[in-house]
């Protein structure tokens, strides 16, 4: 008889954005007049940038000749987008070899693969609040979840306790749902601690782009010691509005060895059995990204959303309600006035100023008084949201 993977039974319903669609449709069910003003989307609003979509254009009519037709790619990526991103490193002074650099379907896909390489007795600290796919992924695999709290008094940003054993450790800088970049003095202990350890750190990146200030890191790799125990997980997502298109980078050094085995032969090895590699249109988009020109047409567009975040930043500010994030990130991660939790605070921005945003407690039950705003929407929306949440609570 068979016997399917129980561990799915150990998996919470999640609600959270399916009770976000239905409480924002009955609310216009009941007010079909109202524009309601949708801050809790984390995905792009804007289009691709033109370079990239020539890029794609170009690739589709390689696809027709049979001199330039494409089968198969290579499983851990075109050679020629692997360098490239290699150089996109080499350029911020990091040392990465191309045959570090692994090209996936993207971030969340990746996360949830990645945990292959490790033995099932190996347990996973995750930092909460949290993107959910880290817990989730684990709880598949029925592998123990060490959860680690934080709040305002750490600015969601703990170090590591050498009290608690923590075989694979998952850090998110900017941080989804909290906005918060890990500073380079946080980013040492966490990478000394799992050298300590022996452990290996998940590091998504998938946000770096936002990050402006020069002395927040970008990659876990501009911290000394890292190459011997991180892992990288990146995403053009966010980058360069591949939501739909789903294309990232995955960063695995040959430096990290763990039981005399090599962590990038085995990746290499997973890739080669479980992939087929990414598609040859994708991969030529991804390096238009790449390109002089691309980096520039996809820093127009995140200027877009760097500016929707300065101007909820400065309404809030007026509020004087404690928040962190919008800075170096396109999250803001407010406190709910009035010791309401999530849900209440939720209800009250839609009844009273139809502003749409993501209740903490889909990110971790200790962040249930905890409300996430996105600057990924329309910027004359986001323009009138900030102007409402001044009007509503101050």
């Amino acid at each position: 008889m068979l016997k399917p993977n129980i561990n799915y039974a150990n998996l919470k319903d999640s609600y959270l954005f399916d009770n976000i669609l239905q409480k924002s449709n009955e609310y216009l069910r009941k007010n079909p007049e109202a524009h309601l003003l949708r801050l809790g989307v984390g995905d792009v609003t804007l289009p691709l940038p033109e370079i990239v979509i020539k890029a794609l254009h170009d690739a589709v009519d390689d696809q027709s000749k049979k001199e330039t037709f494409h089968g198969y790619m290579y499983e851990c990526g075109d050679p020629a987008l692997r360098e490239a991103i290699a150089v996109y490193y080499s350029n911020r002074g990091i040392k990465i070899d191309s045959d570090e650099v692994f090209i996936s379907s993207g971030a969340c896909d990746e996360l949830a693969d990645i945990i292959d390489l490790f033995d099932i007795s190996s347990n996973a600290l995750v930092m909460e609040p949290a993107y959910p796919s880290y817990v989730e992924t684990n709880i598949i695999a029925g592998r123990k979840i060490v959860r680690m709290k934080s709040d305002e008094k750490n600015l969601f940003m703990p170090n590591p306790d050498k009290n608690t054993r923590a075989d694979i450790i998952y850090i998110c800088s900017p941080n989804n749902p909290t906005g918060v970049v890990f500073d380079f003095i946080t980013l040492k202990k966490w990478v000394d601690f799992a050298n300590e350890n022996d452990s290996v750190i998940i590091f998504d990146a998938a946000y770096e782009a936002f990050i402006d200030s020069q002395d927040l890191p970008h990659s876990i790799f501009e911290i000394e010691g890292a190459k011997k125990c991180a892992i990288e997980i990146c995403s053009l997502s966010k980058t360069a509005g591949f939501t739909g298109m789903r294309l990232g980078y995955t960063i695995v050094p040959k430096d990290i060895i763990r039981a005399k085995m090599s962590i990038n032969e085995m990746w290499t090895r997973n890739r080669l059995s479980k992939t087929n590699g990414i598609s040859y249109i994708l991969q030529k988009g991804a390096m238009a990204v790449f390109s002089p020109e691309g980096q520039i047409q996809i820093k127009a567009n995140l200027q877009v959303y760097k500016e929707n975040s300065k101007v909820l930043n400065n309404a809030l500010d007026k509020t004087k309600i404690w928040y962190t994030g919008g800075k170096n990130s396109p999250y803001i991660w407010l406190k709910c006035p009035g010791n309401m939790n999530s849900w209440e605070f939720f209800d009250y921005l839609l009844n009273n100023a139809q502003i749409v945003g993501t209740p903490g407690i889909g990110f971790g039950a200790c962040a249930d008084s905890f409300f996430r705003l996105s600057a990924f929407g329309n910027p004359e929306d986001t323009k009138e949201a900030a102007e409402r949440l001044i009007g509503l609570l101050t």
